[in-house]
């Protein structure tokens, strides 16, 4: 693997590492304060992030040593009002930032698996962020999210509110392979 592609991934995987983390205290927050709903969404995401780290992770496979991953993280974790505003940071430098600019240099170097990887991984955090800012509409309100069942593709990440897709829109894989939180 190319370099600056093999650091992208080493950063990716712990990026991804670091939200899946910050998710589940998010999660714990959220119950204490009785948003049980919003603690539900940030640990089917966190179970997403968790997806998307170990596809980086894999794409890794021919690495043997210490690596440092140098990754945009929210730091200084509050109320569940100010977790969601980290959150949606998070998953808007995602968006705008690091995984186009991963996705470009990985097509750059012809890095096939690296490229798909990140592919997967942006794609899946726009539904994140649309679904942090549903929650993030309510509980701004002082009120818990209404929202239905969270279904993640244990092969990509995806995430989606409702019924699991009979095929994933990013990865093909079937509606078994969709867990409900």
């Amino acid at each position: 693997m190319m370099k600056m592609t093999e650091q992208n991934v080493i950063n990716a995987f712990g990026g991804e590492s670091q939200a899946h983390m910050r998710y589940l205290h998010f999660a714990d927050q959220a119950e204490k304060e009785k948003f049980n709903e919003t603690a539900r969404l940030w640990r089917a995401v966190a179970h997403a992030e968790y997806v998307h780290a170990g596809g980086h992770y894999r794409a890794l496979k021919h690495l043997d040593g210490g690596f440092v991953a140098n990754s945009m993280a929210a730091f200084g974790p509050g109320d569940t009002k100010k977790n969601l505003e980290l959150s949606i940071a998070g998953e808007t430098f995602e968006i705008e930032e690091m995984y186009p600019a991963y996705i470009e240099i990985a097509k750059s170097q012809d890095e096939k698996g690296a490229e798909r990887s990140f592919l997967w991984s942006y794609r899946a955090e726009k539904m994140h962020k649309k679904l942090f800012e549903k929650v993030q509409a309510a509980v701004d309100t002082g009120e818990d999210a209404n929202i239905g069942p969270i279904q993640v593709c244990k092969v990509c990440g995806y995430t989606l509110e409702g019924e699991a897709p009979d095929k994933c829109p990013i990865c093909n894989a079937r509606k078994e392979d969709f867990i409900k939180f």
